[in-house]
This record gives C-alpha cells, sequence and structure tokens, in this order.
C-alpha cells in the first residue's frame, strides 16, 4: 500500500500541531486529523519554560508568542496561608541562563499560533475526524474511523489523557490525584480591584491542601488565575466531586489576596487532575504515542505543553537522521525517539508529583519546607537545571 502521508497524527491539540509542523518544517508529509468539527483548545493560561520557547525559537514562531503573551519579571513563590514571599526566580536571569525567555500566553493564542504555522507549512488539517482504531503493517499504519480512512509511514497518537490509541500498548488507565482546578482569566478592567496584584510577575501562593496561581496574560490585558484544592469528597469516593460547593472552604484560611481573588474564578467548569504513571513502551510498530497520549503529566512543574513540544522536536530531529537515499527508516526513528523521550518524560512525571506534595504540606513540613525556601538563594538553579537546560 503506498500511505497517503509520512505521517498521519491523530489529534489536533497543542501536542498533535507541534509534532505536525516539526516534521512538516523537516519535510516530511503530514496529515493531522481533528475529531472536533473545528480546531481550537479550551483553556486558561500556560506557562512556557526556556525548554519550549527555544524550540519555539528554532520554529520561527517566538516573536509571535512573545507578542501574543507576556514576558514576566519574576516567578514568585507565596505561602498560601499567610501571604509571605517564600522564593523567587528572576526570569531575565532564567532567560539569560538558558538562551530563551520565560512566556505565559493564553492557550487559545498558542493554539492558533501552531495551527496558522501547520497551514503555511503545507500540513493537510482534517476536521470531524474521529479515529477509532490502527491497523498496523510492516512498513506503513492507517488511522480507522468511522467515515475514513489514512494511511501513513508512521501514525502518531496524540489524543491526550484519555487516548484510545494508547490501550494498544498499556492497559492503565488515568490517575486521580484528587485534586481539581478552578480557573478565571478575565479583562484587566473587568477586575473589581488590581491594586493587589502583581501585574508583571507569576505568583504562586503553596498551602496544606491548596495552591493558588496568578499571572497576566495577552499583553498584560487579562489577568489569568487559577485555584486548585483536594476535594474531600474525592477522598470519600464520591463520584461527584470538586464542586463549587468545596472551593470555599478549601481556601478559608488562606491569606487576604486568595480571599479577594476568589470571586473572579469561573463557577460553570471546573478541571479534575489526572495522570498517568510513566510506561516504557511507547511504540508498537509504525504507531508511536506523543504528548498526553503518552505522559500526561500534574501541573505542578508546568511542563505538559512544554514536554509535548520536545516531543515534536525530538521525533522530527530523529527522523531527519534515519532519512536516507532510499527513503525514511521509521523503525529507527520512532525507537530512538521513544529511547530518549521515555526517560526524560517520566523523570517530569514522578518530580510534578513530588513538587505537588512539596507544595501542599502543612504542620511541620509546611515549616520546615517555608524556611528551606527562605534561606534559598535566587541565583540557584541546581533543581531546575535539568529542566530548563532541555
Amino acid at each position: 500500500m503506498d500511505p497517503d502521508v509520512d505521517a498521519v497524527v491523530v489529534g489536533g491539540g497543542i501536542g498533535g500541531l507541534g509534532s505536525a509542523l516539526a516534521l512538516a518544517r523537516a519535510g516530511f508529509a503530514v496529515r493531522v486529523l481533528e475529531k472536533e468539527p473545528q480546531f481550537g483548545e479550551v483553556g486558561a493560561g500556560l506557562q512556557m519554560a526556556p525548554n519550549a520557547t527555544r524550540l519555539l525559537r528554532s520554529w520561527d514562531l517566538l516573536d509571535e508568542v512573545v507578542d501574543l503573551g507576556v514576558t514576566p519579571r519574576r516567578l514568585v513563590m507565596r505561602d498560601a496561608l499567610d501571604g509571605s514571599e517564600l522564593t523567587h526566580l528572576d526570569l531575565a536571569d532564567t532567560a539569560r541562563r538558558y538562551g530563551a525567555p520565560y512566556v505565559v500566553i493564553h492557550r487559545s493564542d498558542l493554539h492558533a499560533i501552531l495551527l496558522r504555522a501547520c497551514r503555511a507549512a503545507g500540513v493537510d488539517l482534517v476536521t470531524d475526524a474521529a479515529v477509532r482504531d490502527v491497523e498496523l503493517a510492516a512498513d506503513h499504519a492507517v488511522a480507522v474511523g468511522e467515515r475514513r480512512r489514512d494511511t501513513g509511514r508512521v501514525v502518531l497518537a496524540a489524543d491526550g489523557l484519555g487516548s484510545r490509541l494508547r490501550a494498544r500498548l498499556s492497559d492503565d488507565e488515568p490517575v486521580s490525584s484528587a485534586y481539581v482546578a478552578y480557573r478565571g482569566a478575565l479583562p484587566l478592567a473587568d477586575l473589581p480591584d488590581t491594586s493587589g496584584l502583581a501585574l508583571d510577575d507569576v505568583v504562586v501562593y503553596i498551602g496544606p491542601g491548596c495552591h493558588f496561581v496568578q499571572y497576566p496574560l495577552r499583553r498584560g490585558e487579562m489577568f489569568n488565575q487559577v485555584a486548585v484544592f483536594r476535594s474531600p469528597k474525592a477522598l470519600a469516593g464520591d463520584e461527584d466531586w470538586g464542586t463549587p460547593d468545596e472551593l470555599g472552604a478549601a481556601f478559608a484560611a488562606t491569606c487576604d489576596r486568595i480571599q479577594a481573588a476568589l470571586p473572579s474564578l469561573w463557577r460553570d467548569r471546573w478541571w479534575r487532575m489526572y495522570d498517568r504513571d510513566p510506561i516504557a513502551a511507547w511504540v508498537d510498530g509504525r504507531l508511536a504515542l506523543t504528548g498526553d497520549a503518552a505522559h500526561p503529566m500534574l501541573q505542578y512543574l508546568a511542563q505538559g505543553a512544554c514536554q509535548a513540544l520536545e516531543d515534536a522536536a525530538q521525533l522530527a530531529e530523529q527522523a531527519t537522521k534515519a532519512r536516507t537515499a532510499d527513503g525514511t527508516d521509521w523503525d529507527r526513528a520512532l525507537a530512538a525517539y521513544a529511547e530518549i523521550r521515555t526517560v526524560r518524560t517520566a523523570r517530569v512525571q514522578r518530580t510534578a508529583r513530588q513538587w505537588g506534595d512539596l507544595w501542599h504540606c502543612d504542620g511541620l513540613f509546611r515549616a520546615t519546607r517555608n524556611a528551606l525556601l527562605r534561606d534559598r538563594d535566587p541565583g540557584d538553579y541546581r533543581y531546575i537545571d535539568w529542566l530548563y537546560a532541555g
């Protein structure tokens, strides 16, 4: 069978479009299959660390990302109960150290940038094309949908946390953290009082069983706020957990700045926090996992989108290396991609869980954590070099 394209990407989110763009820029023919009637992204803010913005620069997208986003001055960690500063990163210094900026951007803006870049690179973008299975052969794979079949030298599963295609490689299920997120991204002019807000920082308040994040978006014209807490209903086994009636109680003991911000959060939607355990097998013949289908992670390192873009760049690099006069050795490329990426993303997944435990501790552990963070030299990068240096 003569494949339609080199790569069929199942899923048109940030990870899927990133993979499509990286491969297209490397000279491969790519088709993206998106199950929804149109391409789009739901959510609010994203933090893009230097390991991701370096890649965006290499794809000639960083200037547009910076223009539509914000380059914050500092990343500040505060105690959620008393509001005091615990430690910070000087993000100008961070940019110098890692050779790329730290940028915050609206999720839909980054998605739109990637979508435009994919169109310009000649990626075939198909909507209303849900994929239910993949058929594998020695030298190709077929993405099978209800109304169409798409053949590629490879099929990339970029279908997210609930990936149907991951089931071909693992019988694992998403793992509930029992935490839930409430978000609110509003025009700055719509906020009742901005006097207590840090309008050029990313601020994270960490506290017992909860945390609260604030940062500006869209050139500073919008403000993003996220409240995350452990749900007592989830711990009790209630299927209907993380509901708005739990929000106030979760933050009842927090500082005045958090109390003032809570009314600005959306109450008509919430996001339960899941990840999965790392798996070693990402490749089955000519099918490979990428992004959240491969390594869904909790948000404590703000690396979900960043790691998906790393996947994209690494896959394109390995496919380029495997190209010969006779064509591309995709088996070699996928094996090398998985060997490199499974190790790194497993570390990020596990470290994210550990950081969640650190953020949400109480009692003596909280007091010890706060003392250690206050003693930290702001120029000490030993715990993030491995992550941001890429």
